[in-house]
């Protein structure tokens, strides 16, 4: 059913997740002992107010190959949006890093492991892996959809370089772009029992004058209530449901089933 109700999901995310959530794990837990060193759990994600599910609320200034791109692109929600655009999303091409983090009403589950660290997202129902067994970046890597990652723990915050992203992904809902040569570096610090805190910065000379750094994002511990679902983007339903919104009042038939 979540293809059916994607651009519901789209328009209503930004919304929903400045909101707080009974499915968190309570207040009262957050001065519990715990782990600086510990990340695992399942977390709900809140980005900064006003960033509009992207890293900051305004980009550092484009070149001019991805002011082209991003000229290009037509999302779905925002001020450039407009009806079945060309997000790549809507055709169930993989979200990308950091985009997927930003849908942030679906959650995120982190596992450790001996040799590696992984995030789990529900939302596309797919994951990264972040190495941690103290390997290098390599020079010229293969592109990826989620690019390649390896971290490390500097006092208490787990640093993480990743490079080889694919740049047919977009960075944020409003179809900012990024080359194969973006660098994303981040930082998690375990704040509380139930919070760890993230920034970011992004450096990629090819599309951006500057590096782009994040406003702080926070992920929240769930409660013991919340699972991992299956939310698996299927591309023969979502061709089904764009056919069926260009119908005259499609969309509100379809967002009542």
């Amino acid at each position: 059913m979540r293809s059916r109700f994607i651009i519901a999901a789209v328009l209503l995310s930004s919304v929903a997740a400045a909101q707080p959530r009974s499915n968190e794990a309570p207040d009262s837990q957050k001065d519990q002992p715990f782990d600086r060193h510990s990340l695992s759990g399942i977390w709900w994600g809140h980005a900064a107010r006003g960033t509009r599910n992207s890293l900051s609320a305004t980009a550092p200034p484009m070149t001019q190959w991805a002011q082209q791109r991003h000229d290009a692109a037509k999302p779905g929600l925002g001020p450039r949006g407009q009806p079945l655009g060309n997000d790549p999303m809507m055709i169930c091409d993989p979200m990308g890093y950091p985009r997927i983090l930003f849908w942030n009403n679906y959650p995120y589950e982190i596992i450790p492991l001996p040799d590696r660290m992984i995030m789990f997202f529900d939302w596309f129902y797919t994951y990264r892996t972040i190495w941690t067994d103290g390997r290098q970046l390599p020079a010229d890597p293969d592109p990826r959809w989620y690019g390649y990652s390896v971290g490390k723990w500097d006092g208490d915050v787990f640093v993480v370089q990743s490079n080889g992203f694919d740049d047919r992904t977009w960075l944020d809902a409003d179809g900012h772009p990024h080359s194969d040569e973006m660098h994303l570096e981040e930082r998690y610090q375990r704040a509380d029992h139930n919070t760890i805190e993230l920034s970011m910065t992004l450096t990629d000379p090819m599309a951006y004058t500057k590096p782009w750094v994040s406003e702080k994002f926070t992920f929240k511990l769930a409660d013991g209530k919340t699972e991992m679902r299956e939310d698996v983007c299927v591309p023969s339903v979502e061709a089904k449901y764009k056919e069926t919104i260009r119908e005259p009042a499609g969309g509100a038939t379809v967002l009542k089933k």
